[in-house]
């Protein structure tokens, strides 16, 4: 069984970090990405970009209400996840309108955030 561990944390924390500390952060995340890839768990890592950069598409009527950030009432609780190669925001926009949100008949919403790509080490 595959898990996705989503990482939370100020973002204003990580902003502030000095130079040695940003080097530090990485090194004990590749620390922990090549231990679980010696030992053939590893599938996938890449950190976001802030949530600055989040768009948040919610159904209303029928038509899809588009948000610039991340807008999810605290009720709702992160059920799943996507990854799609998407050529643009607005194509990524018009796949979140098809993703089904809704659970025991309460509507959700989906939050598009842009991956970062790591650079080789």
């Amino acid at each position: 069984m595959r898990y996705m561990f989503l990482i939370y944390s100020r973002e204003t924390d990580v902003a502030s970090m000095s130079p040695t500390d940003m080097d530090e952060l990485r090194a004990a995340h590749w620390a922990v990405m090549d231990e679980t890839r010696a030992k053939g768990i590893f599938r996938g890592a890449e950190p976001l970009h802030p949530t600055a950069t989040a768009t948040t598409v919610r159904m209303e009527g029928g038509s899809p209400l588009v948000l610039d950030g991340p807008f999810a009432e605290t009720k709702e609780q992160l059920a799943g996840y996507y990854i799609l190669d998407c050529k643009d925001l607005d194509e990524a926009i018009a796949w979140a309108a098809k993703i089904p949100t809704a659970c025991k008949g309460g509507a959700g919403c989906i939050e598009i955030r842009p991956i970062i790509a790591l650079p080789a080490r």
